[in-house]
């Protein structure tokens, strides 16, 4: 059954609305028993952080995404999967990733939207640089082992 599943993907420039994307993916999938949702924010690092600049790979984002969302639904069951991600200059506090995970039990959810979050941290091709409040511009954020170690635990 979840085969026939298609997530929703998206890399966009412009903010998401949770509820209206919670309700998008609700409505009209039956045997829903609970949606699961993840919203990243761009932190403020102690005050320190404006914002952040992603930049992505146009296509091949869209096709890493794909490719995770359809590895969660398979291995999770999932009824439904929407993973939106930003770019451009995302201000602190402002949204940058959301993952709404539906499946007919909560497990099922918070695993898949797990899986896919730790799977977009480390493959999918994006990049971060810092702008701080005094106006520097940082170095562009380095991957963390944290995020290796956290992808690694689902092989």
């Amino acid at each position: 059954m979840s085969s026939r599943v298609e997530p929703d993907i998206r890399v966009q420039r412009e903010d998401f609305d949770l509820q209206t994307e919670v309700d998008r993916l609700a409505n009209g999938t039956s045997g829903i028993g609970a949606i699961v949702t993840f919203s990243g924010l761009c932190r403020d690092e102690g005050g320190r952080l404006a914002a952040l600049e992603l930049e992505h790979y146009p296509g091949m984002a869209e096709a890493e995404m794909n490719r995770i969302a359809r590895l969660a639904i398979e291995r999770f069951g999932l009824l439904g999967l929407t993973a939106i991600h930003r770019y451009g200059k995302i201000a602190a506090r402002e949204h940058i990733v959301l993952v709404i995970a539906a499946a007919p039990h909560r497990q099922a959810a918070f695993d898949g939207a797990n899986f896919v979050m730790d799977f977009l941290k480390t493959a999918a091709p994006f990049w971060k640089k810092e702008h701080a409040k005094n106006g520097c511009t940082g170095e562009w954020v380095r991957a963390k082992d944290a995020d290796d170690a956290a992808r690694d635990k689902w092989k």
